[in-house]
């Protein structure tokens, strides 16, 4: 019916088969007239609208500006309505015509089609318009249309030329010329609308983005990222590179819309979970549990808690999963949830969508290939079919490959940038939460564990969400598969599925044991790294006293351990890998044994056979993936209810604080009581303050009555309970511990505020940082590291108050800024900026102070006593009250006097009113001589032991710490940089890879997985070989005979695949494990060994980044890609090898191919490396930055610099999206490459099968095709293997690096001293010169004295003089620049250090514990007997102290001996050397760390016990000397002076100068 209207609309026939079925086949010239014509045109039609909107928009576009390929566009479309007019008036001139003799007149299509030609082109002409008013690039629809328009147009191209030749004229001249006229219109066109037309005011944008500016095709192949990749590989890309972000790619954008869409879903949480609480029953609201502190200040968390969050991670990670489940039950109830992932829905909605469309699409593909395969088959098996069937299928396997590559392309860069833009989102929404916590919620989690929440888990959200849309296209898939399996072979399909759901339990019990083993490896992993931490926190220790062996053994006894555990894991590996490669030669065997055997008229033809094992292939992936994903879903749950939790808990309340103008006070507070969490007891009870504006306030009390408190009330930080507080005006608020950041100086100050140079200057000079600007290398601009690493104590706290001066607030809250800096620093800070003279002095000053030196000068004290003001008044009146404040003023006349005696003698004063002289961040600090530039100039380790905080620190940063003062060009980024390795990894690193693991398993391996795959090829073939028996026994019956043999064969070859691969993976895992072995041992061998000045000048964060991070890499994941590179290289080659079989012409295809693969991998793999170097650059200053800002919390709120922060943090993350994007998109770009690649591979095979079907078997045929159609996957996979594979095997170049370091002299030479040696304990000095590093200047100038047997020496000077490098080089910690040292007459350069360090003692300054026993920190080696310790504890005071311990001796010690108290430490110290008790002791003093009483015990008891040995002091504190037998004076490492004390002070020269800057007078010597 319908054929024959369209013949009479033609006038020709519509459709004959007779048309296909010969040798040159064609279409009926009516189907070329209406389907081919209508196909363009209604594709046009429906995507018009999309166009033609935008011209009823009024939009402001430049209209004066028409581009030239514009005007070019729309001209052709023109010419082409022109064609079409011409068209329709050939045909009315030859219908009604003047000369119309013709009695037919022309068919109905000869009228319409060019009237709908005619529409068509005025459409394109408003479309085209439209596109220039939306001041889009190029338009999609319309490049997509001119395409199938010329496409559509070939079939009438070809029909009226070869009617033209076959005629030997043309008959219908007019319309023959229109046709092709508008032909080459057409093209013109396609290439035309193929081309961006980018608008000026977009060029600059362009430049910076090309992506802006790239059209459509460039689009969907990437082409855009060409220039960057061509820029990496000529030369490493840096930050700089990078492209400008789309604007909805940029983190304000996302952030902005999440919030958007985040407020509305949180609030109808809350509003459900108050609900749910008001069901509950109030039993549950009384056993809230209580808060240990229940209102102790938040939790420590100012003070930047839990430096080691990086090391912490893992851990915490762990150890929060654990929680998680007995919380579980609580946990439910108390926050409002499950609004988190609907947000992200609601927000993404569209990216989500866009994908899942690609995902379709591509779904549906890969099942059109095998379809095409059997008609390939089919069409080589009969040879009556015409040849241009076959080309027809080879360019349909063509058309089909590339467009599953671009589908595929488009979905995955959907999918990626949907999981960084989800990360991006997380991110920002942690930060900001982060901004307005209130106390409470900042309370329950540390900054670790937030840093964690941002980190961690914005990650995993980010890696579910790229593969989110397998939850339902896996299944899809495995079920279109089964479908189509069923159509093949039948029921027998079902026996090949069955084994493949057995096997999803069986990889899902050995995921649950792989988990299990890989837990046990974390706990040994972080034990060793806790201890290699120790051991690099205490080196110096370590080497002093020789223990290196000791703990060496303690690293290798736990890798060995770990190492047995990942042989374990490997043996699993090595199963699950055996099982999923059985699995697709198992499936194919159990489904077509049973498809043969079921009944004799199932003959296995080629067809059936290619087909279903394309199928089987196909399904493969989903069945492996699934189990993987639904895992990930899960452990992503426990990272959804963190950040719900995190994200929903409660906000600061702003209206805490009131901001009345008609107040006449700055500040007032009206019977206030403030709590830190909101149902607590409050802490401050009945505050009553009113401070007049411009007015200096004090705030006294003992530690713990409130202070710091009151100052977080007046800030809002505090929940008030009854009162109110009034502020008016902005704030400045200056902590107690400083908080700075890591930025150059002079931003650290101006914090957000323009530089005004006068200001500025002011502001240095009256905190007095001038001098310490000077020393440091950079001036202002010096860069100061993470938490102020190169800042010391002082001069951080005067930059904190430096910042509060400059920023102009109205008024100043300083929490004890003065505690931190000496005396006279603190004088002048109260002169010049905060007393009644300073800089502030018209402002409003709230000052808690522990100095009672500048209270008299104050407007008001405010006495403060647990949490009530006492008394409030000035200074004489609250003197002759006599209450609370003249007690407080009683109590530090007794500090005074002992504060007095404890004065010591560098050139610093102690703070003269301390209110607790056991301040553990007191640095001494004077500008005149400040510490920091004598310490730049000196060693770093000085600096590193003398505040166990900042060993702390130096974890897991690599800190910036300025050293090398004498470098200023340097000096402004800090110690030196860690090398990036650029560019191709060397071959031999490869080669140093293979030799750890040694030759002969390397050799093994290689050959065991050579036999697989030969077995892997050799079944294939069989199975080609059985596919011909449907020929040979058509129509008869099938021999059982030969029906066993060929399942047998078959059986047997994929049984020995399986059984060598598991045996390579076996021996692969044991050589990688060896290999692992011997490079953590090298490795650790040597850092033992290396000297000192390597840990002075290489951030610990680095080395110890080296066993951690480097090793993982070496242990686990070399082998995996090793092994995957190795499997996927060899496939590749069998499959090249197949194809030359099948069609020996293959071979002439494979250079180009292998060319274009070889360059395309070459400048992707270089690129891609940088670009992920680039990553994990950036991305650590996001961290980074968060800590900070949630460690400076409260400064940041106090200044209302929040805004800021969130934009500095958009930014950063910005930065790192710069260089994570490209990545996404080079990955893209790689694989549709090499896709083409592969494509190209299958066209090739397909085509020359068609050429030679006459000479080619059809099993062959299909077996080379369908290893071509998995070829482009494995191609894809090599490349990502080998760049992976170059990436992680820089692991082993940088511990390589580690084991190649040049260590210090050998530890026991073959000169060995006697074994009494040393037993006078004579030192004598040889004009001695010493210095740290061979670039820097000698530290000891030529020493030269004689120190006799049992003298005790007392050696002196300012910081700087020497002292400490005259230790390290008693022990050769530094070896001698000329001169020498000798000991008893025995030089000491020539023995092994060992010897020489194992009989010298040293008490070091600081003491170093390490976890571990008691006992052990006494005696690592056992050489001791328990007597004799207990002894030694005893004489060292420490014996009531560990009798009274549980274990006694086995006590354990914490890290760093944060367990025991100072004091012990120091006693312990004390003990150790007592053990060792050798003739000559080493005493460097401790300065700050020991109270007085502890310091008594420790003088006592050496000069009791060490009575007969020689003892050399270093001192701090002079009194500890004054009864030495001879004092050495160091000046700039020469000896100034060396005599009696007593001499010394008759002659009055440098050491009476010292004496009495200490305050020793001449009667205080004498009772020592």
């Amino acid at each position: 019916m319908c054929a024959a209207a369209l013949e009479e609309y033609c006038g020709s026939i519509f459709w004959n088969a007779s048309y296909l079925q010969r040798p040159d086949p064609d279409l009926p010239v009516c189907v070329e007239q209406t389907v081919l014509v209508w196909i363009p045109l209604g594709f046009l039609w429906l995507c018009a609208p999309l166009h033609l909107v935008s011209l009823f928009r009024k939009t402001k576009v430049n209209t004066k500006h028409l581009s030239k390929l514009y005007i070019c566009k729309q001209l052709v479309v023109s010419l082409l309505f022109l064609t079409a007019i011409a068209g329709l008036g050939v045909t009315l001139g030859e219908d009604y015509g003047p000369n119309t003799e013709r009695s037919s007149k022309n068919a109905g299509v000869y009228y319409a089609n060019p009237v709908l030609f005619a529409v068509t082109w005025i459409l394109v002409l408003l479309c085209q318009e439209g596109v220039r008013r939306e001041r889009a690039i190029d338009s999609a629809c319309l490049f997509l249309f001119w395409l199938l328009l010329v496409l559509c147009n070939v079939f009438p191209f070809q029909t009226l030329l070869r009617e033209a030749l076959r005629l030997g004229e043309v008959s219908d001249v007019p319309r023959f010329c229109l046709f092709y006229i508008s032909f080459g219109l057409q093209l013109i066109a396609l290439v035309l609308s193929g081309v961006a037309d980018i608008p000026p005011e977009a060029k600059d944008l362009v430049k910076k983005n090309p992506e802006a500016g790239a059209p459509f095709l460039s689009r969907i192949t990437f082409n855009w990222l060409n220039s960057m990749v061509v820029k990496g590989y000529k030369q490493p890309l840096v930050q700089e590179d990078m492209w400008d972000l789309n604007d909805k790619d940029s983190t304000a954008f996302i952030s902005e819309r999440f919030q958007h869409f985040m407020k509305p879903e949180l609030a109808a949480a809350r509003v459900r979970f108050q609900n749910k609480l008001k069901k509950k029953p109030a039993k549950n609201r009384d056993n809230g549990h209580e808060d240990p502190y229940q209102n102790g200040p938040s939790s420590g968390l100012g003070k930047g808690v839990s430096q080691d969050v990086l090391m912490m991670e893992e851990r915490g990670k762990k150890e929060g999963e654990k929680k998680k489940k007995k919380d579980k039950k609580e946990e439910e109830e108390n926050y409002p949830n499950s609004w988190l992932i609907t947000t992200i829905y609601k927000t993404f909605k569209w990216l989500l969508i866009e994908s899942a469309v690609f995902k379709l699409m591509q779904d549906v593909l890969p099942f059109v290939s095998p379809q095409l395969l059997k008609l390939m088959i089919s069409f080589t098996q009969d040879k009556s079919k015409y040849a241009w069937e076959g080309y027809l299928y080879a360019v349909l396997l063509l058309v089909v490959a590339l467009l599953q590559s671009l589908f595929l392309q488009q979905y995955f860069q959907r999918c990626f940038v949907l999981g960084m833009k989800v990360r991006t989102a997380l991110m920002a929404a942690v930060y900001k939460k982060a901004l307005v916590v209130s106390s409470d919620t900042r309370k329950e989690s540390t900054v670790g564990e937030t840093v964690n929440l941002m980190s961690a888990d914005a990650q995993r959200f980010n890696d579910v969400t790229n593969f989110i849309h397998l939850l339902w296209s896996c299944p899809l898939q495995i079920i279109i598969s089964t479908v189509f399996l069923w159509l093949e072979l039948g029921p027998s399909v079902l026996a090949g599925l069955g084994v493949m759901v057995l096997m999803v339990p069986i990889n899902g019990l050995l995921a649950t044991k792989a988990r299990k083993i890989q837990m046990k490896n974390m706990k040994f992993k972080d034990k060793r790294m806790k201890i290699m931490n120790e051991i690099l926190d205490g080196i110096k220790i370590l080497k002093l006293y020789a223990w290196e062996p000791s703990f060496q053994k303690q690293v290798e006894d736990i890798r060995g351990e770990e190492l047995k555990v990942m042989k374990r894991f490997a043996y699993l590996t090595a199963i699950s890998v055996f099982i999923f490669r059985c699995t697709p030669a198992v499936v194919s065997l159990a489904t077509f044994a049973v498809f043969v055997s079921v009944s004799s008229d199932n003959v296995l033809t080629a067809e059936k056979a290619f087909t279903s094992i394309s199928l089987f292939n196909i399904v493969r992936s989903p069945l492996a993936t699934l189990p993987m994903l639904i895992a990930s879903i899960v452990q992503t749950t426990v990272s959804k209810k963190r950040l719900e939790k995190f994200l929903a808990g409660e906000d600061i309340d702003s209206d805490i604080v009131c901001h009345d103008p008609s107040f006449n006070t700055a500040v007032s507070i009206c019977n206030g009581s403030f709590a830190w969490e909101k149902d607590a007891n409050p802490l401050l009870k009945n505050v009553n303050l009113d401070i007049k504006p411009g007015h200096l306030v004090a705030v006294v009390g003992a530690v713990g009555s409130g202070k710091s408190s009151l100052m977080s009330a007046l800030m809002g930080e505090m929940y008030i309970t009854k009162g109110f507080i009034n502020i008016q005006g902005s704030l400045a608020f200056v902590p107690q511990q400083a908080w700075i950041q890591n930025a150059t100086l002079r931003n650290n100050i101006l914090f957000g505020s323009p530089h005004e140079e006068e200001r500025f200057k002011e502001v240095i000079e009256a905190c007095a940082l001038a001098p310490d600007l000077e020393l440091l290398p950079g001036g202002d601009l010096t860069e100061i590291g993470e938490k102020g690493i190169n800042l010391s104590g002082g001069q951080k706290q005067r930059v904190s108050l430096a910042r509060a001066a400059y920023s102009q607030a109205d008024i100043y809250l300083l929490d004890d800024p003065l505690s931190a800096v000496d005396s006279h620093v603190g004088k002048h800070l109260f002169e010049k900026v905060i007393g009644p003279n300073g800089i502030l002095k018209n402002k409003t000053r709230i000052l808690v102070t522990h100095g009672i030196s500048f209270l008299p000068y104050v407007d008001k004290i405010v006495v403060l006593e647990s949490g009530v003001i006492s008394e409030a008044g000035s200074y004489n009146n609250l003197r002759a009250s006599g209450g609370a404040f003249s007690k407080f003023l009683d109590t530090y006349a007794k500090e005074q006097s002992n504060q007095r005696y404890s004065e010591s003698g560098n050139g610093q004063d102690t703070e003269e009113f301390e209110l607790n002289p056991d301040r553990e961040d007191v640095q001494p600090d004077s500008p005149l001589e400040d510490i920091v530039s004598l310490t730049l100039k000196r060693e770093n380790s000085i600096r590193r032991s003398q505040h166990n905080s900042s060993v702390r620190l130096r974890r897991n940063t690599s800190v910036k710490t300025s050293e090398n003062a004498d470098e200023p060009k340097k000096g402004q980024r800090l110690i030196e940089k860690e090398t990036m390795e650029t560019g191709q990894v060397k071959l031999a690193v490869f080669l140093q890879y293979l030799r750890a693991m040694g030759w002969g398993y390397s050799a093994m391996v290689f050959l065991i997985y050579f036999i697989q795959n030969v077995a892997a090829i050799g079944q294939n073939l069989w199975l080609s070989d059985w596919t011909g028996d449907s020929v040979e026994y058509y129509n008869q019956t099938y021999p059982s005979w030969k029906r066993d043999t060929r399942v047998g064969v078959y059986g047997a070859l994929g049984v020995v695949q399986a059984v060598f691969l598991f045996l390579g993976t076996l021996l692969l895992a044991n050589a990688s494990i060896d290999a692992s072995r011997v490079l953590h041992s090298r490795m650790l061998n040597n850092i033992l060994q290396v000297p000192m000045v390597f840990f002075d000048t290489t951030p610990i964060g680095r080395v110890v980044n080296r066993f951690a991070k480097d090793i993982f890499t070496t242990d686990e994941d070399i082998p995996t890609s090793f092994r995957a590179w190795l499997l996927c290289l060899l496939v590749v080659l069998g499959t090249i090898f197949i194809n030359c079989l099948a069609t020996p012409f293959f071979a002439t295809v494979i250079i180009p191919l292998g060319l274009i693969y070889f360059f395309v991998q070459r400048f992707y793999v270089v690129t891609s490396r940088q670009l992920r170097r680039l990553d994990s650059v950036s991305r650590s200053p996001i961290y980074s930055h968060f800590g900070e800002t949630v460690s400076g919390l409260s400064v940041i709120r106090a200044y209302k610099h929040q805004e800021r922060f969130l934009k500095h943090n958009e930014v950063t993350i910005d930065e790192n999206l710069k260089s994570v994007y490209p990545w996404i998109v080079s990955n893209r770009w790689l694989a549709i490459r090499l896709e083409f690649v592969g494509n190209l591979v299958v066209f090739f095979s397909a085509l020359f099968a068609v050429i030679s079907r006459d000479s080619i078997d059809s099993g062959l045929v299909g077996l080379s095709i369908s290893y071509a159609l998995n070829v482009t996957q494995t191609l894809n996979w090599l490349v990502r293997m080998t760049s992976e594979l170059e990436t992680n095997i820089v692991a082993v170049e940088r511990v390589s690096e580690y084991t190649q370091l040049e260590s210090e002299a050998e530890w026991i030479s073959d000169t060995r001293p006697p074994q009494q040696w040393p037993e006078a304990g004579r030192v004598q000095f040889e004009n001695y010169k010493v210095r740290y590093r061979p670039e820097l200047d000698l530290v000891l100038h030529g020493i030269t004295c004689d120190i006799d047997s049992t003298e005790k020496i007392g050696i002196v000077g300012r910081t700087g003089a020497g002292k400490s490098s005259l230790t390290n080089c008693l022990f050769r910690i530094i070896e001698a620049a000329e001169g020498r040292i000798l000991i008893d007459d025995i030089d000491i350069s020539t023995i092994g250090l060992h010897d020489l360090r194992s009989r010298l003692t040293i008490i070091p300054q600081d003491p170093v514990l390490f976890s571990g026993s008691l006992r052990m920190n006494l005696d690592p080696f056992d050489k001791f007997s328990d007597e004799e310790i207990w002894r030694v504890l005893e004489l060292s005071h420490l014996k009531d102290y560990v009798s009274g311990l549980q274990e006694g001796l086995q006590h354990v010690v914490a890290e760093g001996g944060e367990n025991l108290s100072v004091g012990q430490r120091q006693l312990l110290c004390l003990a150790r050397a007592l053990l060792r008790k050798s003739r000559i002791l080493i005493l460097d003093e401790a300065t700050a760390a020991v109270d007085l009483e502890t310091d008594d015990l420790i003088q006592n008891t050496i000069r009791k016990e060490f009575s007969d040995c020689t003892v050399l002091t270093i001192a701090h504190r002079l009194h500890s000397i004054m009864d030495s037998s001879r004092v050495m004076v160091l000046d700039a490492g020469k000896i100034v002076e060396f005599d009696l004390p007593s001499n010394l002070l008759e002659k009055g020269g440098h050491f009476y100068a010292m004496v009495k800057d200490a305050g020793i007078t001449r009667e205080s010597t004498t009772h020592l």
